[in-house]
């Protein structure tokens, strides 16, 4: 664990799906609720000794409710492929039509992608983007909800920089029909901070992870009109899962707390300013993005006008101590082991501390390391001294203790 620790102090850890937490959650997820089995909800359940737990996790549901204005929320989900798995048991049966985005073009593995639960359960349609804008093609999606007639359409994915628009696909899922769920992982922190629009809005239900842009303990939560609460949490327990984890659902409430905070807000503008920032660097030094830049904290490098793929480039950049992710980009033409490009982002070097001259460094280091005439010593010098400048956890004396 101290290896893991001096890792992530010694790296520009730029994958766009991590962050660093705060001490604040460590402490909730190494505390002693771990020890308690709470099978069922709150004043339901099926073991005895739980009347402190019902109290964390009912503070955990209200901050979330509160936080994003939603009618319900279900914080148990152990992840966010499992926030995903409930919402699909709560509102079709195994054969049932999804449309989701495809996962080549932006979407997620549990979107409908043939190797997981989702594309082998149900029967799934897929929408992609324009090879014109690179964004999704509205057009697309109504012609095909009206084909396959879904009973649920999903919106959001991994690696879209660009909003949902969830007003639109709400009028499509209301002209066909559906229900709507948009899976707001990947931004649910500049929800939070109101810099994106809220999805809660438009959809029925909105699922997402807490350990990206919101940068929480690693665990999942749904939120839900009141209407679909009771299949929603069936769907959960005892569809999906047995115990919660209620160490984690006590982090949750922690990080919700904090997600509520200006001091939060302000993380998330600073997350914002320097995507663009960070894109605009990139440019700058030849690299080219899909979509030209971003709306939230997530860029992908399209790789296809170099000789780098996807793979390569990870591994170079790793050389020089950048971590980043291979990711396939619109109409790839490589495999997903290999891909034609890279995704980044800046949540977590800004929890560091990063501002925009830092990442403009960052997007030129990023391109230096790419050209052919690449000084690995020189640009591993040069991160060195953006990590001694911006320290992580500068107060950790181990990885057991804060001091």
């Amino acid at each position: 664990m101290t290896k893991e620790l001096e890792r992530e102090r010694g790296q520009l850890e730029l994958i766009a799906s991590e962050n660093f937490t705060w001490p604040a959650v460590f402490e909730a997820v190494g505390s002693v609720p771990t020890n308690k089995y709470a099978e069922g909800y709150p004043g339901r359940r099926y073991y005895g000794g739980c009347e402190v737990v019902d109290e964390i996790e009912e503070i955990a549901i209200d901050r979330a409710k509160e936080l994003f204005g939603a009618e319900h929320a279900n914080v148990q989900p152990h992840a966010g492929a499992q926030t995903n798995m409930a919402v699909y048991a709560a509102t079709m049966e195994p054969g049932d039509t999804l449309l989701a985005l495809r996962l080549d073009q932006g979407g997620h593995l549990t979107h409908g992608h043939k190797v997981n639960f989702s594309g082998r359960l149900y029967n799934v349609v897929h929408y992609g983007v324009s090879p014109e804008t690179m964004t999704v093609d509205y057009d697309e999606v109504l012609r095909l909800a009206k084909e396959s007639r879904p009973k649920v359409i999903v919106c959001g994915g991994s690696a879209y920089p660009r909003i949902v628009e969830t007003d639109r696909f709400r009028a499509i899922a209301d002209e066909v029909g559906a229900l709507l769920l948009c899976d707001m992982a990947h931004f649910a922190g500049l929800v939070a901070a109101g810099l994106v629009p809220n999805p809660v809005e438009s959809c029925d239900f909105v699922s997402s992870t807490t350990h990206k842009t919101l940068a929480g303990p690693r665990s999942g939560f749904v939120l839900c009109r009141e209407e679909h609460a009771k299949a929603l949490d069936s769907a959960v327990m005892p569809g999906m899962q047995g115990g919660p984890l209620m160490h984690t659902i006590a982090a949750k409430a922690t990080c919700f707390r904090i997600a509520g905070s200006e001091a939060f807000r302000e993380y998330q503008r600073q997350i914002r300013a320097n995507a663009d920032a960070f894109g605009e660097s990139l440019e700058e030094g030849g690299l080219a993005l899909v979509t030209g830049g971003t709306d939230t904290h997530l860029l992908l490098v399209d790789l296809r006008s170099s000789d780098w793929t996807g793979k390569d480039a990870e591994e170079r950049l790793a050389e020089v101590n950048v971590t980043v992710n291979r990711n396939t980009v619109p109409f790839d033409e490589r495999s997903p082991f290999v891909t034609s490009g890279i995704r980044v982002g800046t949540p977590a070097m800004t929890m560091r501390g990063f501002d925009e001259d830092d990442f403009r460094e960052t997007g030129s280091i990023i391109a230096d390391a790419l050209a052919d005439s690449a000084d690995i010593g020189s640009l591993r010098a040069r991160v060195a001294t953006l990590c001694e400048k911006r320290p992580l956890y500068p107060g950790w004396r181990g990885y057991t203790k804060f001091r």
